[in-house]
């Protein structure tokens, strides 16, 4: 059977038919849909997970219990799991484990750059790399296989394109494979040190093992071209360069590490001209230079930033002038808040006050551009709670009356936490404004621990806010509806004079949850009575970044195709001149 499916939906399906059992993840793009896909099979028990570190011990906890485990994260959600990374590849494996690391070139969604087969390499973990979905579907269900057979979890890394392209995959059946039994076994399990340096020796010879594999498996292959011109090159890159140079001489690695030294050998002596093409790091041209090919072109050509595509390769090796190649280009469309977002209130009132904003992973990162711009900061998951302790540290009490930490619902369960408990055990007194709008908005509305429902919508335990923060030791905390600007403002004000910690929590959903948009719709749509607004002589109501409110004439004007009804903008205006549609129709 073949079936159109994007890679991230081939993931999710190659793992059903391995007879995947577990699988978990933290989303975030471009690897969201992997679990969300996953969750559609109902033999494949799926979770989210509060953070990547708690989703990977949990499936490599599954493995060691005999089960067939998958966990999947983007980039730098392996930055965060990076601690039982390190240590899985001395435990190994009972049931077979799978790691997806969805790279993400050109920072689409991203706040860094990072090619993530460096990790494969800095754990000793073999590393497989598809190149469209059918390989994305194939390659995880042959890595479940060499991963019990090798004693090793196995990477497979992806990048957008792959995660959200889709192709022709031709597909099969799930073939059941039973819960291993579990052998107590503390010397391959508990890591102490003793334990731990017979492991690293096991360690050593597996990846010796894992590299004769790599110049015989199949996914590494020699395509016979021309002898003039040979291409070393994995993943989509392949595609790319195949397109540049389709009679070309290729070592397509499908398994790029432990490299395939013996196999690369064989190419070099079939070849005039080594290039090496790939996204991101040099990370194939280093492994060939190690075995002292120093003339192979790659990065001294291709660009180490940003992803790659045709015209980029074309233009880097053939010395062809980019601006001479057609490229269709989308029109610019710069991101902004939903009409209606619950962030927007707090946000305003935030900029009316001035104060330094430490900001975190989230919808409202985007706060940082115009017309809002009240955010300062932005590094990683949790930086916002952790930061704006160590900011207040070195500026002082004082500077703690202007400075606060912004940090959405699903990232506060992710990373917040412990920033939180610092604060109040090394008797800090920062302000911490929890954004809750119910849900994991920015990668598609997945549900937390905080919302009461799982990945299948089924009911559970719902996490509490306010006592989680009184049972850290939090004395000041304040929950407000953001859509409410003078209780917002009051909430803030007394946050920040409070002595000690403090903690707001914005509690609305987001617009675009169904209940909500469905609840919103009842709402009759703003108007702008053009009489008494004062134009650019105030333009208050703008600064709340609503993508409904426009310029026309001259006036504010509310676009009724984006209003959603809230009346955000009706507080924000000093002259009165915005109103609800049936009243302003009334004459009211």
């Amino acid at each position: 059977m073949k079936l159109l499916l994007s890679g991230n939906e081939a993931i999710a399906r190659g793992a059903w038919e391995a007879a995947c059992h577990v699988a978990a993840a933290y989303p975030g793009t471009p690897s969201t849909e992997i679990l969300e896909n996953i969750a559609f099979y109902n033999e494949i028990k799926a979770e989210w997970a509060p953070n990547e570190k708690v989703a990977f011990e949990a499936m490599l906890g599954a493995s060691i219990g005999g089960a067939r485990a998958l966990v999947a994260m983007k980039h730098v959600g392996l930055n965060v799991a990076a601690d039982p990374l390190m240590t899985s590849a001395y435990v190994g494996v009972n049931g077979g484990f799978v790691i997806i690391s969805a790279d993400d070139p050109g920072m689409h969604s991203s706040q860094n750059e990072q090619d993530n087969r460096r990790f494969a390499k800095f754990a000793k973990i073999p590393l497989l790399e598809p190149a469209d979905s059918q390989e994305a579907y194939s390659f995880v269900k042959m890595a479940f296989d060499l991963s019990e057979k090798y004693d090793t979890p196995f990477i497979v890394r992806s990048t957008t394109r792959i995660s959200h392209a889709k192709g022709i995959v031709e597909v099969g059946e799930r073939k059941e494979v039973p819960v291993k039994e579990y052998h107590k076994d503390p010397q391959k399990y508990t890591m102490i040190p003793a334990f731990a340096r017979k492991r690293h020796e096991i360690l050593e010879k597996r990846l010796e093992e894992l590299r004769k594999l790599s110049n015989t498996i199949e996914i590494n292959q020699i395509i016979e071209g021309s002898p003039e011109i040979g291409i070393v090159t994995s993943g989509i890159a392949y595609q790319y360069a195949r397109e540049v140079f389709p009679n070309a001489t290729f070592l397509k690695l499908g398994m790029p590490f432990p490299f395939p030294d013996e196999l690369f050998e064989k190419f070099a002596s079939l070849v005039k001209k080594i290039y090496v093409v790939e996204e991101l790091e040099p990370f194939l041209e280093e492994e060939i230079k190690i075995l002292g090919y120093h003339d192979v072109i790659g990065k001294d050509r291709i660009p180490k930033i940003g992803e790659l595509n045709p015209q980029i390769v074309r233009k880097s090796l053939k010395d062809e002038d980019l601006q001479s190649i057609p490229v269709q280009k989308a029109v610019k469309r710069p991101p902004a808040m939903c009409p209606g977002c619950p962030h927007l209130g707090i946000f305003f009132e935030l900029k009316k006050k001035r104060v330094n904003v430490m900001g975190d992973i989230g919808c409202y990162t985007l706060a940082v551009l115009p017309p809002i711009e009240s955010i300062d900061t932005t590094v990683d998951m949790g930086f916002s709670v952790s930061s704006v302790h160590g900011f207040n540290m070195a500026r002082g009490e004082k500077s703690a009356r202007k400075s606060v930490a912004v940090i959405g619902d699903s990232t506060f369960i992710h990373s917040g936490i412990t920033g939180l408990i610092d604060i109040v055990y090394n008797k800090g007194f920062s302000t911490v404004i929890i954004l809750d709008n119910h849900t994991t908005a920015m990668t598609g509305h997945q549900p937390h621990p905080a919302t009461g429902k799982t990945i299948k919508g089924e009911p559970t335990k719902k996490l509490d806010f306010v006592k989680l923060a009184e049972a850290i030791g939090v004395e000041d905390i304040h929950v407000v509806d953001p859509h409410d600007l003078k209780a917002t403002r009051k909430a803030l004000k007394e946050a920040l004079s409070y002595p000690g910690p403090s903690v707001i929590i914005t509690d609305r959903p987001c617009v675009l949850l169904p209940d909500e948009w469905k609840k919103l719709q009842q709402n009759p749509k703003k108007v702008v009575d053009p009489e008494l607004c004062q134009g650019d002589r105030c333009g208050n109501c703008f600064r709340l970044g609503c993508p409904a409110i426009v310029w026309k004439d001259g006036k504010a004007f509310i676009d009724p195709l984006l209003c959603v009804g809230c009346d955000l903008c009706i507080q924000t205006c000093p002259y009165d001149a915005i109103h609800p549609e049936d009243e302003y129709e009334k004459g009211i």
